[in-house]
């Protein structure tokens, strides 16, 4: 396997700390709100690294957090705890918050075929852990207590801004905010560990601590629940690109700084999901779903193919427009695949053949692209039988995750059912007129519905694809 380390610049070879077990940390939501398309597409990509490091037989463990304290509105230490305001935006108590957006991510892993990782761990479960953590950090003089609350001296991490590449001039932090400009602090960059009532009075998640009644910043909880799950030493961290500055680099300086050596070998991340006015956003207002995709007619896993047709490093533009070819293109390939006869011998060599190329394209610093021309080559091989075809495409589904071996389920609705009948009763009509082209437009569009006509001696039925 190669894959691009953000931390060297550069493809390398994976190698783990142990031989052929795999520690992966992937950060997870902060459940304030729903999770919008953008966030899920580094989800997916996430998702097929797991997948097709186990296809390659690794044994892979896997640890995300789910932010449900210490996340400011700020990627600087400004603002609201982003909990606290989705809180009193919708008039209800932290926990139920939480609760309920954290239960809306899973269901929109199930729809998209996202693997829940093995380990889950709240950061309000941790508080304990991070305490020691920071204190340990304080006693060896890598942290500091001012004005109440306990900050990060980056001036003695090592190569503090190694990941991000920038140079320690820059005042930047994330992709919005500046570093506030706090006299608390000793570097303009340096971050908090632990926020007490000094700062936030009416902060309803708080704890005790030696430090005064508060509660933890948001990089310490990576840190701290990857410690706790993955041990000492992590062989790939990922995240989006938005993570590299501050979060990622922050967590390198705290780990590495209690940890007393280097933590993490491999950081991988995707890059955003843009509209036309840039970079997809809870900050802009309306923001697109899953469950917006689903009320729209698209099946999910058109959007997760939609993903799977970019490289996860490269920017990739969301329009409606370009999911509806995605949902044609998708369609036809389960279709086609559905169409195989499965009855036959399996031709192993042949299987063998394909499962390389399929590895090679998946080592190749997971290029889906590349994995699914492979899979299209495989519904063209006229050597292949249809059973080995079916077999092999099978076996690609275990990484892809697009159901393309999945029957669908064959119910409609009673107004579907009405709607298709109409559309069969018009397209008859249409061919006795001779009027072809209104027929095949009737079929192609129901056929991008998921509905494909059939024609026989009796007339037209259809079936759900």
């Amino acid at each position: 396997m190669k894959l691009y380390n953000t931390l060297t610049k550069k493809i390398e070879e994976f190698i783990p700390f142990e031989d052929n077990k795999v520690r992966i940390y992937t950060c997870g939501p902060t459940v304030y709100n729903y999770a919008h398309i953008g966030n899920l597409r580094t989800y997916i990509f996430e998702d097929i690294l797991e997948k097709g490091l186990r296809y390659l037989n690794y044994d892979v463990i896997r640890a995300m957090n789910i932010t449900d304290v210490g996340h400011l509105t700020s990627d600087a230490d400004t603002g609201e705890d982003k909990m606290l305001q989705g809180a009193q935006r919708e008039g209800k108590t932290v926990t139920e918050i939480a609760e309920f957006y954290t239960e809306a991510f899973f269901k929109d892993m199930e729809d998209l075929n996202i693997k829940k990782p093995e380990i889950i761990e709240k950061a309000s479960d941790n508080v304990d852990l991070y305490i020691k953590m920071i204190q340990k950090m304080i006693d060896e003089d890598y942290a500091y207590i001012s004005n109440g609350n306990v900050y990060f001296d980056i001036s003695k991490a090592k190569d503090y801004y190694k990941l991000s590449g920038k140079n320690p001039e820059d005042l930047f932090v994330g992709v919005r905010d500046t570093v506030e400009l706090d006299a608390a602090k000793r570097n303009p960059a340096d971050f908090v560990l632990w926020f007490t009532l000094s700062k936030f009075e009416n902060h309803i998640m708080k704890w005790d601590s030696p430090w005064g009644i508060g509660y933890p910043g948001w990089h310490i909880e990576c840190s701290g629940i990857s410690y706790k799950t993955l041990g000492e030493h992590l062989d790939i961290h990922c995240g989006g690109i938005d993570n590299i500055f501050p979060h990622h680099t922050n967590e390198i300086a705290q780990s590495e700084a209690y940890l007393g050596h280097k933590w993490c070998n491999y950081w991988c991340h995707g890059a955003h999901l843009n509209d036309n006015s840039g970079k997809m956003s809870k900050s802009k207002g309306e923001f697109l779903t899953v469950s917006l995709l689903k009320e729209k007619g698209y099946n999910p896993l058109i959007y997760r193919y939609f993903c799977l047709n970019s490289h996860y490093r490269n920017s990739l533009i969301f329009s409606f427009e370009s999911l509806d070819t995605a949902k044609i293109a998708y369609n036809k390939l389960k279709n086609k695949v559905l169409s195989l006869n499965r009855v036959g011998n399996i031709d192993y060599q042949f299987k063998s053949e394909y499962q390389n190329k399929f590895k090679e394209a998946l080592e190749n610093d997971l290029n889906t692209s590349l994995m699914l021309t492979v899979t299209y080559d495989v519904l063209k091989d006229d050597r292949l039988n249809d059973a080995t075809k079916f077999e092999i495409i099978k076996d690609f589904d275990t990484v892809l995750s697009l159901d393309l071996t999945k029957e669908v389920d064959k119910k409609v609705s009673d107004n579907l059912e009405q709607e298709i009948l109409e559309k069969i009763k018009l397209r008859t009509e249409a061919k006795k007129n001779k009027d072809f082209e209104k027929a095949d437009a009737i079929r192609n569009e129901l056929l991008q519905k998921g509905i494909r006509l059939i024609d026989t001696r009796e007339g037209t039925t259809y079936e759900i694809v």
